[in-house]
Order: C-alpha cells, then sequence, then structure tokens
C-alpha cells in the first residue's frame, strides 16, 4: 500500500496543479486504485518568501502540520524559494523531499559541472550552496538577467504564458549556456511552464519534474 503525498502548493497556483499533473502522469498505474493518495494544501495566501522570510515560515509550518493531522505522510513542496524553510516543515516530524538537494543530484548525474540556475535570488542560495556540496559549480544570471527572469516570474503568476514570455525564458537559458553552463537547472516551478527540453541546447533539469519523481518513489 502507498503512503500519503502532503502537498504544500499555492506559490504559485499554477505550478502547484502542474506538478499534481506531473505525480499522476509519473505513477505506474493500470488504474484509479495504483495511483497515489494526495492531500494538497493549496495556499496562495503564504506570506512572501522574499519580504516576509518568518511570516512564510510559519505559515509553511502550519501548514505541515494540518498536511499532517489530515493524514499525509511523507511531505513535498512544488516551490524552490520556499524550501528556506525546510526546517519548519520538517518540525511536523513527517519526512520531507528535499526538491533542491535532488535537483542538484540530478544535475549531476548529466555529467556537467558546471550548472546554470534559473531561479529566484534566494533560491539561488540555496542551490549554490547545494550544488557546491555536490562538487559542482553554479552559473548564475548577469544582473540584468536576474530582473528579467523576475519580471518573466511573476508574469506567469499573472497568467501570461505566451510567446514572448516564452522567447524570454528561453533567451536567459541560452545565455547561462553561452556562459559555460554545460547543464541548465529550472530552479522555479514556473520555468517549466515556458521552457521544455526542446528550447535549450544543453541538458534541462525541470525540478518540478525531478519533485515529482522522488514523491512517487517516496509513496509507492
Amino acid at each position: 500500500m502507498s503512503r500519503i503525498l502532503g502537498v504544500l502548493g499555492g506559490m504559485g497556483p499554477a505550478a502547484s496543479v502542474a506538478f499534481l499533473a506531473r505525480v499522476q502522469a509519473l505513477t505506474p498505474a493500470k488504474g484509479d486504485e495504483d495511483h497515489i493518495r494526495v492531500i494538497a494544501d493549496i495556499n496562495p495566501q503564504v506570506p512572501n518568501r522574499h519580504s516576509q522570510p518568518e511570516a512564510a515560515g510559519h505559515a509553511l509550518g502550519q501548514m505541515a502540520q494540518g498536511l499532517k493531522t489530515a493524514g499525509a505522510q511523507v511531505l513535498a513542496m512544488p516551490c524552490n524559494t520556499a524550501h528556506a524553510h525546510a526546517d519548519a516543515i520538517r518540525a511536523a516530524g513527517l519526512p520531507f523531499i528535499d526538491m533542491i538537494a535532488e535537483t542538484a543530484k540530478t544535475a549531476g548525474a548529466t555529467g556537467a559541472k558546471r550548472v546554470g540556475v534559473l531561479a529566484t535570488p534566494g533560491a539561488a542560495l540555496l542551490y549554490a550552496e547545494t550544488l557546491a556540496a555536490e562538487g559542482l559549480e553554479m552559473v548564475a544570471p548577469l544582473p540584468a538577467d536576474r530582473e528579467r527572469f523576475m519580471r518573466v516570474v511573476f508574469g506567469v503568476k499573472a497568467g501570461d504564458v505566451g510567446a514572448d514570455q516564452r522567447a524570454a525564458m528561453r533567451d536567459l537559458a541560452q545565455a547561462l549556456i553561452a556562459a559555460g553552463a554545460e547543464a541548465v537547472i529550472g530552479g522555479c516551478t514556473e520555468v517549466p511552464l515556458l521552457l521544455d527540453q526542446g528550447d535549450v541546447t544543453a541538458p534541462l533539469i525541470d525540478s518540478a519534474e525531478v519533485l515529482a519523481q522522488a514523491s512517487v518513489a517516496a509513496c509507492r
């Protein structure tokens, strides 16, 4: 019998829904009963992870405890930036799948030594530390590209996944490759809503896909 997955979601809503679809698609199932039971808290009211970190950590800790009370046995969170509050989530006493660590391992498995990261400033700090622990070097966007990236991400959160947005994300990824990245991590769960492997000339590691695969493995 599979374990029950608890999902801390809503950061943002579209990325959370896409993650749930990935979990379903990646589960080897012949019928309904073979799928994983999922309890999700899609909470777009989590305080801003950048400007209100203390309040965000408190809210995420409450969400984790609520999922445990509801019956969850394993926790996952499809938001890279919010992993700065992993300790608050682990305080609920359940196994918590570390999206950053799993994605860094997957990047290393490509054979790349220099890895580009498309992420928010907070998530980029987490990736720099985790990639270094794996013996990998992070290639970060230039300051102007970091600002452009955040504009694109907030555009996705506002519902814009149009051609201009897709072209911008493709350009940002290719700029990392031009700077020496041998693989690129989509280190924000909005990235795969605009970008896929066919858009870039180096391996693309989708952190949401990695987390979904790890969630299926942990629950089955």
